[in-house]
């Protein structure tokens, strides 16, 4: 009997093709999910083993430490110190950005700037930044974010550092400030530093002008995070590389000191070595607090610096210009040696008429000056003694002698925003305006007025060269990192010895000698006695009726118009190594920049600043401080 009949091998048939179909069909799966699984984990390996390794793993820029600004003897002026914030991940914030923010805001304060900032630079930056919500917070306001972190997606704590400037407004026009980068500072500077939120860059000052050497090299940690973003473990850590230390030519005391002595003031003031052109104090008042340009300033705040007529943001020792006024004789008087004027004499009634014009001398209401010489001159500061060296010379030796000690050209001082002044010559009115210098010009011209304008830098410069017959360049920095910076030596300056000891000895008596302008000011301490010259300069033309009535006094005017007050002096008298200028912007009261140069010379002469054992500042590698991780 057969095993299978005609029926059953039909059935047997249909159920073996219907079993290799099903083979088929699930041999046809797994081949599919083989060629899935080795595209995944082989073609597509790397890519999703970066992505799973991102849930896990987070990269963070590390800032580098930005370096430090020092005095002379190595005190911190801008340090770095602690910056605990708090930062988002957008692409983290499972609950979305403005619910993360306003969850913050719950927890600690957020201004309706602040949110806009936020929002801001999450739209300018690529999903995966870390975008700073709020920065310099309390401990308090920091535990408390890290204790509702678990409930915050996309939110992390930081703790990073920021510049910090102990001295505040004292040292404000020198230092300058950080602020965070613009687009035109990113399109400038390709390191990508500058496009890391939260990363400041130097916006004035010496944090300007070393802004690179300062700024170091970043590095980068990766650190295992959980679900909620919070910090596990660090897995590795590439430390940036600090930024440079720059040492300043700067003392700390005396900088504070002359800050301090003229804080009511709208004025400014610099001291120099004659020898070497270190500068050893550069003040402008008032100032402001660089470190509010660092955490945050307000609106209200900019609008109180930007509308005070003082010019808190001004530095007018090296971005003002004025008229040097009665200060300018002394390259007058240079002039007037080295071109055969040094016999000179004139007889000062108080005025002098050129043409239809009356030009006045300061002490026009007592019958002027009488018989003056060149000494006389300087001592009294005689206007018309100058008229008549002005109206002989002519404006061209006049110009040269006040190239010659500094005037009408950039000093080169490291400080960005120096300005350089105003020197006229003939050739510059006739191509200015098309018509000739006029003798009438250079007569306002020798008595620093007219068209003269000078930087106070400009004139503690020439203070400098006239007491060190050098032509000293002024220098701030003397070291970046551990690289003395280079000193170019002075060149001789192009006047006779006779004229220097001239105008020296005229300096001399205007402090030193009864009847001289600052003599009521001078420095009584033996040994300690300074040389000078006043300047008085006007800001606005004194009229007829005004002059002959005497009623007007200076104080009875608005601020702004009352005339500026100038002093150029150097010291000790015997042995200058120290030149000073000082300038006071609209002061009613006498001769307070004489007071205040006074008072800044005896304390610079008294610390005896200059007396290091190698009569340099201290080397970056001798600076003490602690070093900086």
């Amino acid at each position: 009997m057969p095993l299978f009949d005609g029926k059953d091998k039909s059935r047997y048939a249909t159920f073996t093709r219907r079993t290799l179909m099903m083979g088929g069909g699930v041999a046809g799966v797994f081949l599919v999910l083989a060629g899935r699984l080795y595209q995944l984990q082989i073609e597509n390996g790397d890519e999703y083993r970066t992505e799973a390794e991102a849930n896990r793993v987070s990269q963070r820029v590390i800032f580098p430490p930005r370096g430090r600004i020092l005095d002379r003897f190595g005190n911190e002026l801008a340090t770095n110190r602690r910056n605990y914030r708090v930062v988002i991940v957008p692409e983290q914030a499972t609950d979305g950005v403005q619910s993360a923010i306003d969850a913050v805001g719950r927890i600690i304060e957020l201004t309706p700037r602040q949110r806009e900032k936020v929002l801001h630079d999450i739209a300018q930056n690529k999903k995966f930044a870390q975008i700073p919500i709020a920065e310099n917070l309390s401990w308090d306001e920091f535990a408390r974010l890290n204790l509702h972190l678990p409930y915050l997606p996309g939110v992390q704590p930081d703790v990073g550092t920021t510049r910090a400037y102990p001295y505040g407004a004292e040292m404000s026009h020198l230092l300058g400030y950080v602020a965070p980068p613009t687009q035109a500072d990113q399109e400038k500077d390709s390191d990508p530093l500058l496009a890391q939120p939260g990363f400041h860059i130097g916006k004035r000052g010496i944090e300007k002008a070393y802004d690179v050497q300062m700024r170091g090299k970043a590095g980068a940690s990766r650190v295992e995070v959980n679900a909620y973003g919070r910090v596990i473990r660090e897995l590795s850590t590439l430390p940036g590389q600090a930024g440079e230390d720059v040492y300043l030519t700067i003392d700390c005391q005396l900088q504070r000191f002359a800050e301090e002595r003229l804080a009511a003031e709208s004025a400014a003031c610099i001291v120099m070595d004659v020898e070497t052109g270190d500068v050893l104090a550069l003040a402008s008042t008032p100032g402001f607090d660089p470190n509010l340009f660092n955490v945050g300033i307000s609106n209200d705040q900019w609008k109180a610096l930007t509308t005070d007529d003082r010019k808190p943001l001004l530095n007018k020792a090296v971005g003002g210009v004025y008229p040097p006024g009665s200060t300018f004789k002394t390259a007058m008087a240079l002039a007037a040696v080295d071109n055969g004027l040094e016999d000179l004499q004139v007889n000062c009634t108080g005025s002098m008429t050129l043409g239809n014009h009356v030009f006045h001398c300061w002490k026009w209401k007592t019958g002027g000056h009488g018989h003056v010489d060149l000494h006389k001159a300087v001592q009294q500061s005689c206007d018309i003694f100058f008229y008549e060296v002005a109206r002989r010379l002519g404006i061209d030796k006049m110009a040269a002698a006040a190239k010659a000690l500094g005037l009408g050209a950039e000093t080169g001082i490291e400080i960005p925003g120096e300005l350089s002044g105003f020197i006229p010559t003939s050739a510059w009115k006739l191509a200015r305006y098309g018509v000739p210098w006029q003798v009438g010009d250079s007569l306002s011209a020798g008595i620093g007025q007219g068209y003269v304008l000078a930087t106070p830098l400009q004139l503690c410069v020439q203070a400098a060269r006239i007491a060190g017959g050098k032509a000293v360049v002024p220098r701030v920095v003397h070291d970046v990192g551990a690289a003395r910076q280079p000193r170019v030596p002075p060149a001789a300056l192009p006047f006779s010895q006779k004229a220097l000891d001239m105008v020296r000895s005229g300096m001399d008596a205007v402090a030193n000698v009864p009847g001289g302008t600052a003599y009521a000011w001078r420095i009584t301490q033996p040994g300690y006695e300074m040389a000078g010259k006043t300047g008085t300069a006007q800001v606005r033309v004194i009229t007829k009726a005004e002059r002959e009535s005497g009623l007007r006094s200076e104080a009875s005017l608005p601020w702004d118009l009352r005339e500026n007050g100038l002093y150029i002096a150097f010291a000790p008298v015997s042995q200058p190594r120290y030149a000073c200028a000082c300038i006071v912007e609209h002061n009613a009261a006498p001769h307070i920049q004489v007071q205040a140069a006074r008072d800044i010379l005896l304390f610079a002469q008294q610390r005896n600043l200059l007396q290091t054992p190698t009569g340099y500042p201290v080397h970056a590698a001798q600076a003490a401080g602690p070093k900086r991780t």
